[in-house]
């Protein structure tokens, strides 16, 4: 197996999981790509596209045979040629006696003077070591190939963010890209798996998700009690501890509130999070829920459901939300309501303004009525957005006032022998069931970019009104969760 920039890419993307590497290398299928994977790979190659339509007269590399593109990025580098595009290198690196070879294509050569840049495009805004440390991997490989073909290093190593901002990446020799390549292969060599705790988060986009999480479950692993981060779950399977049941036979509250386990660069004890992760696991392990106390709820007549979908910024100038939706329950449900952004320059102002109209409507008719929302989203883009258009009426501040977030009023009063509390997951105690085949932030997302790129009239509206019937039923999962806590013993 050829080692590559991907090779680094399979360890930290989506996530870090030592465990992909290895379900690659033996040819373990995957799940092909959701919508919005693919909408990621399109606007990769569209910034890509975009950056190289600014660079003039270039060389382009992209076709032909393997061999054929590395001997014509040899042949025009000797001439000095000014912009190469898709160039290919390859060379070797030595792995337990053996000569392993290395591949890499960058997205750009660019010459400066008598020396030459290396360039890639990156939809993310940061590479650093704390953010996207493989962006840095994959130029200091692209940095030693160059060196190793051409005899001497480059100019500089550069990575074109998703803001179109041009970030110089440190070279050191291809040193910590070659010992990065060097770990990854000796485990793929491994004759059996390496173990890497499955998460929530973690393993959401991974193609290898249905694999890892029905092994888990299969194994009872002690990574499905929620709260037990990563570097807890690896210190306690040191200890011999990999089930939930033996987590609660090794451990009280007071032995593992002092247990340490790595965090970041550094250890940390479990301290005052060891007395709910012990309930969680006692949960997991019982497979049954625990009323702590009963939910502390607002009291009121009546209540606004409240959920908004928004663009992250990479995939857009700014975070973007397109749709802020409400809807009345309780004595007198009202009707769904959502304020869409508008698809011309002044639509994000407009979807903010109409948001704003329909909020005092329901202040108008509802008086101080509690906007309930699941986690933080909808107050952090609330505010982002009064700081973007303002709040001259001071409604928005009145939204905020009103603002309950139901995920912490959940978790604190109940213990589910659930990984996650997420909405979608939470729902499903509740009872509520969904009448769409595809949903989920990501897919709407997905959908959203449709809806912008197309020219198709009907087309977008179609879309539109599919992003629409998921956020109203993101309310009526939200308010049938509310109902079902009220009706807790």
């Amino acid at each position: 197996m050829d080692l590559s920039a991907a090779t680094i890419y399979s360890l930290h993307c989506p996530s870090v999981c030592e465990l992909r590497p290895w379900l690659l290398a033996h040819g373990e299928p995957q799940a092909e790509p959701g919508a919005y994977q693919q909408v990621l790979v399109r606007l990769g190659q569209r910034h890509e596209s975009s950056h190289l339509a600014g660079l003039g007269d270039v060389s382009d590399l992209s076709e032909g045979t393997f061999a054929e593109r590395i001997d014509r990025t040899r042949e025009l580098i000797e001439l000095g040629e000014r912009v190469l595009y898709q160039p290919v290198f390859q060379s070797t690196i030595p792995i337990d006696s053996a000569e392993v070879r290395v591949v890499g294509i960058p997205d750009f050569l660019i010459r400066d003077g008598s020396a030459y840049r290396v360039r890639d495009c990156k939809l993310s805004l940061h590479a650093d070591e704390e953010h996207h440390p493989e962006i840095l991997r994959q130029l200091e490989l692209y940095g030693w190939l160059f060196e190793q073909t051409v005899g001497m290093p480059p100019i500089a190593l550069e990575v074109v963010l998703g803001d179109s901002s041009i970030v110089e990446v440190s070279y050191d020799g291809g040193v910590r890209a070659i010992r990065a390549l060097q770990e990854i292969k000796r485990t793929t060599m491994l004759d059996t798996p390496p173990y890497s705790p499955v998460g929530w988060s973690k393993c959401q986009a991974c193609g290898f998700r249905a694999r890892c999480w029905a092994e888990a479950e299969k194994h009872d692993d002690v990574a499905l009690v929620y709260g037990a981060d990563q570097g807890l779950v690896r210190a306690l399977r040191d200890e011999g501890v990999a089930t939930p049941e033996q987590l609660l036979d090794r451990f009280d509250e007071a032995t593992l509130a002092e247990f340490t386990r790595p965090w970041g660069n550094r250890t940390q004890r479990v301290g005052r999070k060891a007395g709910r992760i012990l309930e969680q696991a006692r949960a997991t392990a019982a497979k049954g829920m625990t009323v702590l106390f009963p939910p502390a709820l607002p009291v009121a007549e009546n209540y606004v459901m409240f959920d908004l979908e928004g663009v992250p910024p990479q995939l857009d100038e700014f975070d973007k939300v397109y749709l802020w939706g409400t809807q009345v329950f309780g004595a007198a449900t009202g009707d769904y309501q959502a304020a869409v952004s508008g698809f011309g320059p002044d639509g994000d102002r407009r979807g903010w303004q109409e948001f704003l109209a329909q909020s005092g409507a329901i202040f108008e008719a509802y008086g101080d009525i509690p906007f309930i929302h699941w986690h933080h989203y909808e107050t952090t883009k609330i505010r982002a957005y009064m700081d973007r258009h303002g709040d001259d009426s001071d409604l928005a501040q009145r939204v905020l006032r009103n603002c309950v977030d139901l995920l912490p009023i959940t978790r604190d009063a109940i213990v589910l022998p659930d990984p996650s509390y997420s909405l979608k997951v939470v729902e499903q105690r509740a009872d509520y069931r969904r009448t769409l085949d595809e949903y989920g932030g990501d897919w709407s997302i997905a959908r959203y970019i449709e809806a912008v790129e197309t020219e198709d009239d009907s087309a977008r509206d179609e879309i539109m009104q599919e992003i629409l019937d998921y956020n109203r039923e993101d309310l009526e999962a939200t308010w049938a969760v509310m109902e079902w806590l009220k009706s807790l013993p």
